[in-house]
């Protein structure tokens, strides 16, 4: 997996394989062999590699790259990607485990669907979208009184 993380993520910025070894401070023959999957970088080198890409060293590491035939990169820190659902006839979906840990969802957990015709569809915790309408409703509030 880091292999293909290394050549997809590489990719992703538009660079070499020198141009990444620069970066890192090693050879492009030291880096390729990387890429290769001949050896692995060290721990101070995966540091650099996670932190120039802007990933977790456990992403780079751990990332399937494959998810149901579907090519992802490793996601940003403190960004996730969790996978392809299917939509049911009924219009279900079942939200993959690791969203549901991670999110703190329970059955019943309430969500809010948000959508964008140009950029998807979101789903949000419905307490968060709560407090943030409603703590937007007080600044529209405090900037009209200013006026």
């Amino acid at each position: 997996m880091l292999k293909d993380n290394l050549i997809m993520l590489r990719n992703l910025k538009g660079m070499s394989q020198e141009d990444i070894a620069d970066v890192i401070g090693i050879s492009r023959q030291a880096y390729a062999r990387w890429e290769k999957g001949d050896t692995v970088p060290d721990v101070e080198k995966c540091a650099a590699l996670a932190d120039y890409y802007g990933v977790t060293i456990d992403s780079l590491w751990n990332h399937d790259t494959q998810k149901k035939g579907l090519k992802i990169a490793p996601a940003p820190k403190g960004k996730y990607i969790f996978g392809v659902v299917s939509v049911s006839e009924r219009g279900q979906i079942v939200i993959p485990k690791e969203a549901r840990e991670v999110f703190g969802l329970k059955p019943g957990s309430r969500l809010i669907v948000l959508g964008d015709e140009s950029e998807g569809i979101a789903l949000m915790k419905a307490e968060d979208f709560e407090e943030r309408t409603r703590l937007m409703a007080e600044r529209m509030a405090f900037d009209a009184s200013k006026e």
